[in-house]
Protein backbone atom coordinates (compact mmCIF):
# COMPACT_ATOMS: atom_id res chain seq x y z
CA UNK A 1 0.00 0.00 0.00
CA UNK A 2 1.09 3.57 -0.62
CA UNK A 3 2.49 5.15 2.54
CA UNK A 4 1.92 8.73 3.70
CA UNK A 5 5.59 9.43 2.93
CA UNK A 6 5.11 8.18 -0.63
CA UNK A 7 2.05 10.39 -1.12
CA UNK A 8 3.90 13.48 0.13
CA UNK A 9 6.95 12.78 -2.03
CA UNK A 10 4.85 11.97 -5.10
CA UNK A 11 2.86 15.16 -4.69
CA UNK A 12 6.10 17.15 -4.63
CA UNK A 13 7.41 15.31 -7.65
CA UNK A 14 4.24 15.96 -9.61
CA UNK A 15 4.34 19.64 -8.77
CA UNK A 16 7.97 19.88 -9.83
CA UNK A 17 7.30 18.19 -13.16
CA UNK A 18 4.32 20.41 -13.88
CA UNK A 19 6.38 23.43 -12.96
CA UNK A 20 9.19 22.53 -15.35
CA UNK A 21 7.24 20.87 -18.16
CA UNK A 22 6.80 23.99 -20.24
CA UNK A 23 10.10 25.81 -19.94
CA UNK A 24 12.28 22.69 -19.90
CA UNK A 25 11.14 21.33 -23.29
CA UNK A 26 13.40 23.56 -25.41
CA UNK A 27 16.28 22.83 -23.03
CA UNK A 28 15.73 19.06 -23.33
CA UNK A 29 15.91 19.33 -27.11
CA UNK A 30 19.09 21.36 -26.83
CA UNK A 31 20.92 18.83 -24.66
CA UNK A 32 20.02 15.85 -26.83
CA UNK A 33 23.13 14.95 -28.78
CA UNK A 34 23.93 12.47 -31.51
CA UNK A 35 23.92 8.88 -30.35
CA UNK A 36 27.19 7.05 -30.06
CA UNK A 37 27.84 4.10 -27.77
CA UNK A 38 31.39 4.31 -26.38
CA UNK A 39 33.50 1.99 -28.53
CA UNK A 40 35.06 0.29 -25.50
CA UNK A 41 31.62 -0.60 -24.12
CA UNK A 42 29.82 -1.49 -27.32
CA UNK A 43 30.76 -5.21 -27.22
CA UNK A 44 28.98 -5.60 -23.85
CA UNK A 45 25.78 -4.05 -25.15
CA UNK A 46 26.11 -6.04 -28.38
CA UNK A 47 26.33 -9.22 -26.30
CA UNK A 48 23.14 -8.23 -24.46
CA UNK A 49 21.32 -7.57 -27.75
CA UNK A 50 22.42 -10.97 -29.06
CA UNK A 51 21.24 -12.64 -25.85
CA UNK A 52 17.75 -11.13 -25.80
CA UNK A 53 17.24 -11.19 -29.57
CA UNK A 54 16.05 -7.58 -29.93
CA UNK A 55 17.84 -4.23 -30.22
CA UNK A 56 19.03 -2.63 -26.99
CA UNK A 57 19.95 0.98 -26.27
CA UNK A 58 23.48 1.92 -25.20
CA UNK A 59 23.99 5.41 -23.71
CA UNK A 60 26.77 7.77 -24.73
CA UNK A 61 26.32 9.73 -21.48
CA UNK A 62 25.52 8.77 -17.87
CA UNK A 63 25.07 10.96 -14.77
CA UNK A 64 28.30 11.32 -12.80
CA UNK A 65 29.98 9.25 -11.50
CA UNK A 66 28.28 6.40 -13.39
CA UNK A 67 29.36 4.98 -16.71
CA UNK A 68 27.64 2.43 -18.96
CA UNK A 69 30.16 -0.36 -18.36
CA UNK A 70 28.02 -3.46 -17.79
CA UNK A 71 31.06 -5.23 -16.33
CA UNK A 72 32.31 -2.21 -14.42
CA UNK A 73 32.36 -1.03 -10.81
CA UNK A 74 29.01 0.78 -10.99
CA UNK A 75 26.98 -2.19 -12.25
CA UNK A 76 24.27 -3.03 -9.71
CA UNK A 77 21.92 -5.32 -11.63
CA UNK A 78 22.77 -7.77 -14.29
CA UNK A 79 22.28 -7.92 -16.97
CA UNK A 80 19.37 -9.90 -15.55
CA UNK A 81 17.60 -11.72 -18.39
CA UNK A 82 14.34 -13.55 -17.64
CA UNK A 83 12.87 -16.54 -19.45
CA UNK A 84 10.76 -14.26 -21.64
CA UNK A 85 13.95 -12.34 -22.55
CA UNK A 86 12.88 -9.24 -20.63
CA UNK A 87 15.98 -7.67 -19.14
CA UNK A 88 17.29 -5.27 -16.51
CA UNK A 89 20.67 -3.55 -16.41
CA UNK A 90 21.30 -1.25 -13.45
CA UNK A 91 24.08 1.13 -12.42
CA UNK A 92 24.47 2.49 -8.88
CA UNK A 93 26.75 4.82 -6.94
CA UNK A 94 26.01 5.00 -3.21
CA UNK A 95 27.74 6.79 -0.38
CA UNK A 96 26.40 6.75 3.17
CA UNK A 97 25.24 10.19 4.18
CA UNK A 98 25.58 11.58 0.67
CA UNK A 99 22.87 9.72 -1.25
CA UNK A 100 23.01 7.76 -4.46
CA UNK A 101 22.86 7.89 -8.25
CA UNK A 102 20.94 4.92 -9.65
CA UNK A 103 19.95 4.34 -13.30
CA UNK A 104 18.11 1.31 -14.70
CA UNK A 105 17.62 0.14 -18.29
CA UNK A 106 14.80 -2.30 -19.07
CA UNK A 107 13.41 -3.98 -22.14
CA UNK A 108 10.42 -6.27 -22.73
CA UNK A 109 10.94 -8.03 -26.09
CA UNK A 110 7.74 -8.66 -28.03
CA UNK A 111 5.59 -6.86 -25.45
CA UNK A 112 4.10 -3.39 -25.56
CA UNK A 113 1.60 -3.67 -22.68
CA UNK A 114 2.46 -2.08 -19.37
CA UNK A 115 4.46 -4.61 -17.29
CA UNK A 116 2.94 -5.76 -14.02
CA UNK A 117 4.53 -5.85 -10.56
CA UNK A 118 3.46 -7.66 -7.41
CA UNK A 119 2.20 -5.55 -4.53
CA UNK A 120 1.40 -8.01 -1.77
CA UNK A 121 -1.26 -10.23 -3.30
CA UNK A 122 -2.13 -7.75 -6.04
CA UNK A 123 -0.73 -7.36 -9.53
CA UNK A 124 -0.43 -3.68 -10.41
CA UNK A 125 1.25 -1.63 -13.16
CA UNK A 126 5.00 -1.30 -12.63
CA UNK A 127 4.82 2.35 -13.74
CA UNK A 128 1.99 4.77 -13.01
CA UNK A 129 1.10 8.43 -12.52
CA UNK A 130 1.98 9.47 -16.10
CA UNK A 131 2.90 13.13 -16.40
CA UNK A 132 2.80 13.68 -20.13
CA UNK A 133 5.01 12.86 -23.07
CA UNK A 134 8.29 14.26 -24.31
CA UNK A 135 9.73 14.06 -27.82
CA UNK A 136 13.41 13.18 -27.59
CA UNK A 137 15.06 12.44 -30.90
CA UNK A 138 13.00 9.79 -32.65
CA UNK A 139 11.37 8.66 -29.40
CA UNK A 140 8.09 9.77 -27.89
CA UNK A 141 8.58 8.94 -24.23
CA UNK A 142 5.95 8.93 -21.51
CA UNK A 143 7.14 10.19 -18.13
CA UNK A 144 6.04 8.16 -15.09
CA UNK A 145 6.59 9.51 -11.57
CA UNK A 146 5.59 6.33 -9.70
CA UNK A 147 7.74 3.26 -10.33
CA UNK A 148 7.97 -0.08 -8.55
CA UNK A 149 10.20 -3.08 -8.03
CA UNK A 150 13.84 -2.27 -8.93
CA UNK A 151 12.69 1.18 -10.11
CA UNK A 152 11.05 2.27 -6.85
CA UNK A 153 11.42 6.01 -6.18
CA UNK A 154 12.59 6.49 -9.78
CA UNK A 155 11.30 8.73 -12.55
CA UNK A 156 10.82 6.46 -15.57
CA UNK A 157 10.87 7.29 -19.28
CA UNK A 158 8.96 4.66 -21.28
CA UNK A 159 8.66 4.20 -25.04
CA UNK A 160 7.88 1.50 -27.59
CA UNK A 161 9.71 0.47 -30.74
CA UNK A 162 8.75 -2.29 -33.18
CA UNK A 163 6.69 -4.28 -30.69
CA UNK A 164 9.07 -3.92 -27.72
CA UNK A 165 8.68 -1.71 -24.67
CA UNK A 166 11.77 0.04 -23.26
CA UNK A 167 12.37 2.08 -20.12
CA UNK A 168 15.16 4.13 -18.60
CA UNK A 169 14.75 5.36 -15.04
CA UNK A 170 16.70 7.29 -12.42
CA UNK A 171 16.28 7.44 -8.65
CA UNK A 172 15.21 10.75 -7.14
CA UNK A 173 17.46 10.98 -4.09
CA UNK A 174 20.13 13.33 -2.73
CA UNK A 175 22.28 14.78 -4.15
CA UNK A 176 19.81 14.91 -7.09
CA UNK A 177 16.61 16.92 -7.21
CA UNK A 178 13.58 15.88 -9.24
CA UNK A 179 14.31 18.62 -11.79
CA UNK A 180 17.91 17.42 -12.16
CA UNK A 181 16.78 13.80 -12.66
CA UNK A 182 14.42 14.89 -15.46
CA UNK A 183 17.25 16.85 -17.10
CA UNK A 184 19.53 13.82 -16.75
CA UNK A 185 16.96 11.52 -18.36
CA UNK A 186 16.41 13.97 -21.22
CA UNK A 187 20.14 14.00 -21.92
CA UNK A 188 20.60 10.27 -21.41
CA UNK A 189 17.72 9.24 -23.69
CA UNK A 190 18.80 11.83 -26.26
CA UNK A 191 22.18 10.12 -26.58
CA UNK A 192 21.10 6.48 -26.83
CA UNK A 193 22.43 4.34 -29.67
CA UNK A 194 20.35 1.42 -30.90
CA UNK A 195 22.40 -1.78 -30.98
CA UNK A 196 20.89 -4.44 -33.24
CA UNK A 197 21.42 -8.13 -32.46
CA UNK A 198 23.99 -9.75 -34.70
CA UNK A 199 22.58 -12.03 -37.43
CA UNK A 200 22.61 -15.64 -36.32
CA UNK A 201 25.19 -17.82 -38.01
Amino acid sequence: MTSLRQLVVLGALGAALVGCSGEDKPESNAVAKPAGCPSALKPEWQQLANRVGVPVYCPNWMPSPLDADINGQWNSSGPIVNRDKSFLVGFLWHEAGSGDVHVNFRGFPGKTAMPRCEDGKRSIPCFSDPRGSRKIGDKKVTVYTVSRDADQWHVTYLWRRNGTLYTVSEHVAPPLTFRKVVANLDRLVGGLELIEPAPSA
